[in-house]
């Protein structure tokens, strides 16, 4: 499995990680910033969270090496409450990860005819199709329109109304791309991205797991440990930029986000979208 963490040179340095610390990854995902916080000095432990299964497999295995140093918890970053730990670092890489994108059976991507599935926590019950086949048209519309911040959301709402039901996220996405004006069907990202987007969210249920998640960090962090947050789009930023700047018990240390440079961006264009946010707790 090919995942290139984001930011990770200006994470690490960031989170100033120190010898015997303590540090909390959120969305471990396949292991790439806790492989590179456990590597950054000697005795360094990491409580490393994941609601995909398959993620927390994979990160068993891919750092085995430290596994005296690791410990691993299965669900949402956030229903986690640690048991009277206290961190001197706290991250969160928001959003899907290349691995999950670049499996078809998991729904994620429309590159790849698959199930509407999605679900990052597969023993949860609610899929993308269920919502695509089930859900009403209003309540379509506006969470194509809060999620994706899609314009064409009713129009879209009504074509999937009208045209399902639907099974695979390519017959979707054809569809989403059929109902919109030729400019709009041809321009710089496909018009399915931002409902699959919406989609995504809504079935995570991600942004009140982060607001959640973000209210919670700064009770967990020892008097100088800091928190880094790598968010991929605006809605996730928004909501970063305000916890942080909003905590009583915060100093911030990113005055605008940290982006990526050209030179990751040419190895990995994913990441072009990647905005990092660190803040530091107050003695």
């Amino acid at each position: 499995m090919k995942h290139l963490p984001v930011l990770s040179r200006e994470l690490i340095e960031g989170l100033a990680i120190f010898p015997g610390g303590l540090y909390l990854d959120g969305t471990v995902g396949f292991g790439g910033h806790t492989q590179l916080i456990l590597g950054a000095a000697p005795n360094v432990k990491v409580v490393a969270i994941d609601q995909d299964e398959q993620a927390l497999a994979y990160c068993q295995t891919f750092l085995a090496s430290y596994s005296s140093q690791l410990q691993f918890w299965h669900g949402n970053l956030a229903d986690y409450h640690p048991p009277n730990l206290q961190f001197n670092g706290i991250i969160a890489d928001l959003g899907v990860s290349s691995v999950q994108l670049d499996t078809p059976e998991r729904g994620f991507s429309f590159r790849y005819p698959a199930n509407l599935d999605m679900r990052m926590n597969q023993q949860q019950p609610l899929t993308a199709a269920e919502i695509v086949n089930h859900w009403e048209e209003v309540k379509l519309a506006n969470i194509f329109y809060t999620y994706g911040e899609e314009r064409l959301s009713r129009r879209i709402a009504r074509k999937i109304v009208e045209s399902r039901p639907f099974e695979t996220t390519t017959e979707l996405a054809e569809a989403i791309a059929h109902c919109v004006p030729r400019k709009y069907r041809y321009g710089r990202i496909h018009p399915a991205t931002r409902v699959f987007q919406a989609l995504r969210i809504e079935v995570n249920h991600e942004l009140a797991a982060l607001e959640t998640f973000l209210e919670n960090a700064p009770k967990w962090l020892k008097p100088g440990g800091r928190v880094g947050i790598i968010s991929f789009h605006s809605l996730e930023d928004r909501l970063v930029k305000h916890a942080l700047r909003g905590s009583s018990v915060l100093q911030v240390l990113t005055k605008k986000p940290i982006q990526p440079q050209d030179n990751e961006v040419a190895v990995n264009p994913r990441a072009r979208s990647a905005k990092l946010r660190l803040a530091e707790k107050l003695s």
